[in-house]
């Protein structure tokens, strides 16, 4: 039996991560998407005519462009026999973009698969449910869909009702005992790392420039990301009030809600040359996990022993670890569910900041998380780095990546 062909990353690249309701307001999720691709093509070299398929993840769809994929791809001028697909696993999306794509590369279903993920919460849409039949009387309900989203990711006939992600945190932070003035010091470690990171230059790899439209005037052009708060201390941040009372999660110490998109080529390996890419690393492993929708927040744990066992890999192996920054309670719990002792001052976790700092664009932070990561990893001359998040009604996903 012929063995399988690793999937190659090659040009992973992420637009900056715009605030909510920010500079990137004015982009709906398909023109950001349309923005990435461009330069996914441009920056690899890849005849387009040689993509076989697109797979692109988007957590808040919508009607405005249906099967983001296909609708992303024709937008940005690819060929119109391209075809796309979109996929949605929360906030895992965008990595399971990346793995679906490597799926189809590693069994010959294709040569070539553009993925990325795409979010813009700045433009996600109220709703109603009782509109189109009409009502008789009253009022009609509009559902904010960010907020319902989270308030429905499971059944509440069997889990009960959960008010939304920051009742999950909390739940952690109580079960592990973390603190508020653990988490508030963990966030401003973000935060400093992030902006140490954008004064060494070390996003200028990974970074696509987007212009973004004006009324009036040329259109502004747009390179940095906004949520970074590079004067945060644990000080200013135990000024905020906690989301729920007597809780620990507030505002500072949670990740961001944000317009982003990203995406990278996976390549079947004994393709490259022929194509003339450069890989910047190979998936090695991945996998998912299930845990109870009241801990989504611990997702990781179960999914990262899941791929160690399968690939044989551990913590000692690890140049680098990408641990999704939904909440630094979090993040902190997750660590002790792995048995890992956490240091501020450590130089493998997060080291260029995370969805508390970086933002939190739900599909696209899989893809912006490989991008940051792997570029990383190339500097460093590492082997190996894993990416873990949690996942909004009780998952965890994890992949190991070897450089190139």
């Amino acid at each position: 039996m012929t063995a399988m062909p690793r999937a190659a990353i090659v040009a992973p690249l992420r637009t900056p991560v715009g605030a909510f309701g920010g500079t990137l307001r004015a982009l709906p999720a398909h023109d950001l998407a349309a923005v990435v691709i461009r330069a996914v093509v441009e920056r690899s070299g890849i005849d387009p005519e040689r993509i076989e398929d697109v797979s692109f993840a988007q957590s808040y769809a919508n009607s405005e462009a249906p099967c983001i994929g296909r609708w992303a791809a024709l937008n940005a001028g690819l060929p119109v026999a391209l075809p796309g697909f979109q996929l949605d696993r929360r906030c895992g999306g965008g990595l399971q973009a990346v793995v679906t794509a490597a799926m189809m590369v590693q069994t010959g279903a294709a040569d070539v698969v553009l993925a990325g993920g795409v979010e813009s919460m700045s433009n996600i849409e109220h709703y109603s449910t009782n509109v189109r039949w009409g009502t008789r009387s009253g009022s009609v309900q509009l559902h904010d869909r960010l907020d319902r989203g989270r308030e429905r990711s499971q059944p509440q006939e069997r889990f009960g009702p959960i008010s939304g992600m920051v009742e999950t945190a909390e739940n952690l932070a109580e079960r592990y005992a973390i603190t508020r003035e653990e988490a508030d010091a963990y966030a401003a470690r973000s935060h400093r790392r992030a902006a140490a990171a954008w004064g060494a230059g070390r996003f200028t790899d990974e970074i696509v420039p987007v212009e973004v439209p004006q009324r009036r005037g040329e259109p502004l052009p747009f390179g940095r990301d906004e949520g970074i708060h590079p004067d945060s201390t644990p000080h200013t941040l135990a000024g905020l009030r906690t989301v729920l009372p007597g809780g620990t999660v507030t505002a500072g110490n949670s990740s961001q809600q944000n317009d982003a998109a990203a995406a990278c080529l996976v390549v079947a390996e004994d393709k490259l040359d022929a194509l003339g890419l450069e890989p910047i690393g190979f998936l090695r492993g991945w996998s998912a996990a299930g845990c109870e929708p009241s801990m989504m927040g611990i997702g990781p744990v179960p999914a990262v022993a899941k791929l160690f066992a399968r690939t044989g890999i551990g913590f000692d192996d690890l140049d680098l670890v990408e641990l999704n920054e939904a909440f630094a309670c979090q993040v902190l719990a997750v660590l002790k569910g792995w048995g890992l002792k956490y240091d501020e001052d450590n130089d493998w976790l997060n080291v260029n900041g995370s969805g508390i700092s970086l933002g939190h664009p739900i599909a696209a932070t899989g893809v912006r998380i490989l991008a940051t990561m792997l570029h990383e990893l190339r500097r460093r001359g590492g082997r190996y780095a894993l990416e873990t998040m949690c996942i909004g009604g009780g998952q965890g996903m994890a992949a190991i990546f070897e450089a190139a």
